[in-house]
């Protein structure tokens, strides 16, 4: 843990091996003895941004958590709803009608969670209002509008490796999970979208496109002088031709989420909340479809109302954790090394946190706080 005079409160349930109800009993202790408490006012509209998982992905939090989270909300007086934005790629959440389907399918529904599901920025990925930022590369933020509107965000992330960012935590969660499809593309590409091959010039992305920027001969042209990089073509080519150049370096993609985290945070003061669950770190992100082998075991759920804080604490935990059994760390893994610099060599994931602190986001000194054991021996 980093040296410093000032450290912010992070708080720890660790997990046991009692089981899914020893877990539940104690969350709901986590809950109340956090500073979590300052973002569940009476009659406030709180946004909980999760993430609903990609079809077929497994490590996402499980609505049974969620749903405490609720519950809690509503004991506390506030008005909760569940929320993410659309993504960039072509998947089981590219709109908002698949991606609440991909929600109820992984159990994320009004009568299994207690609150509603509301997708952030509307049906298609451009419902967005534009955040200044006082960073040092970007102007304003696209972000999501219904978590611009909310009264108050808790970001209940699924902590986990990440192939761009090294591992993805609250900051992710929120300044690239926040952001608008025109968000998401202006954090990953230094270019426009581009046309592949297999276009059938069928006009469609020409007719959606907000600034003309699209002509269509024998096959869809963009003007990337004109185009705005709102990402509309990219939902609604049926070809699935429109693409993207991914071609952002890890730093400067690093960068650039921290910076729209950085608009969303000052937007909202102190009105946001941080829950992590490090459970499930699978080494890749959760917007791959697939299931994967954890590289830890389980090993508990985070609060704290600083997004640097319950990173840097998350990174640490994981780092100092035995490597699971059967995952693609298990064989010649050094003790006490950076298990998230070895799956992915090529990325500093140092780069959000420090990013964070110098823009100040948040703080990488905590203190952490761990959640007595009491209440498990009393339900034993």
């Amino acid at each position: 843990m980093p040296d410093g005079p000032t450290k912010s409160r992070v708080h720890l349930l660790r997990v046991y091996d009692g089981g899914a109800d020893d877990i539940l009993a104690r969350l709901d202790r986590l809950l109340q003895e956090s500073d979590l408490r300052k973002i569940a006012a009476k009659d406030k509209i709180v946004a909980v941004k999760l993430h609903f998982g990609e079809s077929s992905e497994t490590g996402h939090v499980k609505p049974l958590f969620v749903r405490r989270v609720v519950s809690w909300l509503l004991q506390e007086g506030a008005r909760p709803f569940l929320t993410d934005t659309n993504t960039l790629y072509r998947g089981s959440r590219s709109d908002t009608v698949l991606h609440m389907r991909t929600a109820a399918e992984h159990g994320f529904t009004y009568s299994a969670v207690g609150a509603p599901v509301v997708i952030a920025d509307g049906l298609r990925g451009t419902s967005e209002v534009r955040l200044p930022v006082a960073g040092q590369i970007l102007k304003e933020a696209a972000v999501g509008s219904e978590l611009v509107k909310a009264d108050s965000i808790l970001a209940v992330t699924h902590f986990k490796g990440h192939e761009l960012s090294g591992f993805g935590g609250a900051i992710k969660n929120l300044g690239m999970g926040g952001a608008s499809r025109a968000g998401k593309l202006e954090q990953h590409s230094t270019t426009k979208p581009y046309v592949r091959q297999g276009c059938i010039a069928c006009g469609i992305c020409a007719s959606w496109c907000p600034a003309d920027a699209i002509r269509v001969g024998e096959v869809a042209q963009i003007d990337e002088q004109t185009c705005i990089g709102c990402g509309e073509c990219i939902a609604v080519c049926p070809e699935k031709v429109v693409g993207i150049r991914w071609n952002e370096s890890t730093d400067v993609f690093q960068r650039k989420m921290v910076e729209y985290l950085k608009a969303i945070t000052s937007l909202k003061r102190d009105r946001i909340g941080y829950l992590s669950f490090i459970t499930d770190v699978h080494p890749l992100c959760d917007c791959y479809g697939t299931a994967k082998v954890p590289i830890v075991p389980d090993l508990g759920v985070l609060a704290s109302v600083d997004p640097i804080a319950i990173d840097q604490a998350s990174y640490d935990l994981v780092n100092e954790a035995p490597a699971a059994r059967n995952s693609s760390l298990s064989e010649g893994y050094r003790a006490g090394g950076d298990k998230f610099r070895d799956l992915h060599p090529d990325v500093d994931p140092t780069v959000q946190l420090r990013y964070g602190e110098e823009l100040g986001v948040g703080t990488r000194n905590y203190e952490l706080i761990e959640i007595a054991e009491s209440a498990r021996s009393s339900a034993g």
